[in-house]
């Protein structure tokens, strides 16, 4: 258990050095720490952006805060935290705690439990905290994503190449990447690698991917380019949609685009949003039924009628 508080030792440290150290990035550092069994100064700078000096900088106030770090040199060392330790709740707010604790705990719909349980454990939070905030991640195929995810968790810690088949709008594709990020962003999983076949940056959503295999090479880390880390511009809306739709279904708007995407009018609901995959974007639209018109694009309106078309002459 710890010995001192925590946040005094920081308050301390931010006037002797005077500078900003954010309290949540210990807290975040932390965390980190005690989910994995070790990680470097390195990742943790580029995961927090800042120095590396700064990080060992942090280290050495959780260390004087009592908690047992642990760093190893050389080939596979890093930094970690002592087997067995506990971690005393009292050094946190109840909310501070009851955030982590909800971030783990959604983490832990597609991680193993054991894992996520003994995280949970050293918090000393398994029944401790009543937090309002429940975090859950689901999915049809959550038990495919859960072996996903750890398949390529140890090919990252272990910098090895996985292979995969991924299917996208064109087909399928075999591919062999270096693995560097996992990421749950825009409501889904991916993972973010080198991609040996395009010799550049890819973004690979994980529900799409079959056939994933942890292979026997390894590879050498590369410097990611900071342009390639701005994950929103693998997914740029360079599309305009504008539709007409019926009263009857705002709530639907609301819930995938919000209150903002619509105008009500005589008519209806006048929507415009921006979207990036015309495939998607046509599934979305013919979910509605006859509750929608589409205005523009002229291609989106097209395709709309030769899906209509179809469509009729299946039931004529």
């Amino acid at each position: 258990m710890l010995k001192y508080n925590l946040f005094c030792v920081i308050i301390q440290k931010i006037c002797k050095w005077g500078a900003k150290m954010k309290l949540e990035r210990l807290i975040g550092i932390l965390t980190i720490l005690l989910q994995n069994e070790r990680v470097t100064a390195t990742r943790l700078a580029e995961r927090f952006e800042v120095s590396r000096r700064t990080i060992i900088r942090d280290i050495d106030a959780l260390c004087m805060a009592g908690i047992p770090i642990v760093t190893q040199q050389g080939y596979g060392g890093g930094i970690s935290i002592a087997e067995g330790f506990r971690l005393d709740k009292s050094i946190l707010t109840k909310s501070e705690l009851a955030l982590i604790i909800s971030g783990i705990k959604g983490i832990g719909t597609v991680s193993e439990k054991a894992q996520i349980a003994n995280t949970l454990d050293k918090l000393g939070a398994n029944a401790a905290v009543d937090t309002p905030v429940v975090v859950d991640l689901p999915s049809f195929y959550k038990e495919d994503l859960t072996d996903k995810i750890e398949t390529i968790k140890q090919a990252i810690a272990k910098q090895r190449l996985i292979q995969f088949v991924y299917h996208y709008e064109k087909g399928e594709s075999q591919r062999c990447i270096e693995p560097y990020l996992v990421i749950f962003q825009w409501a889904a999983w991916y993972v973010f690698g080198f991609c040996r076949k395009r010799m550049d940056w890819r973004l690979f959503k994980l529900n799409r991917l079959r056939q994933l295999s942890l292979l026997d090479e390894a590879f050498e880390v590369r410097e990611m380019p900071p342009e390639h880390t701005n994950f929103n511009k693998h997914l740029q809306d360079d599309k305009w949609v504008t539709a007409l739709f019926d009263a009857s279904v705002e709530y639907q708007l609301v819930e995938s685009y919000g209150f903002e995407s619509f105008v009500k009018t005589n008519d209806g609901l006048y929507f415009e949003a921006g979207f990036t995959h015309m495939e998607y974007m046509t599934s979305w639209l013919l979910s509605f039924g006859d509750k929608v018109r589409v205005l523009e694009p002229p291609e989106l309106v097209c395709e709309i009628k030769r899906i209509a078309k179809n469509i009729f002459s299946q039931y004529a």
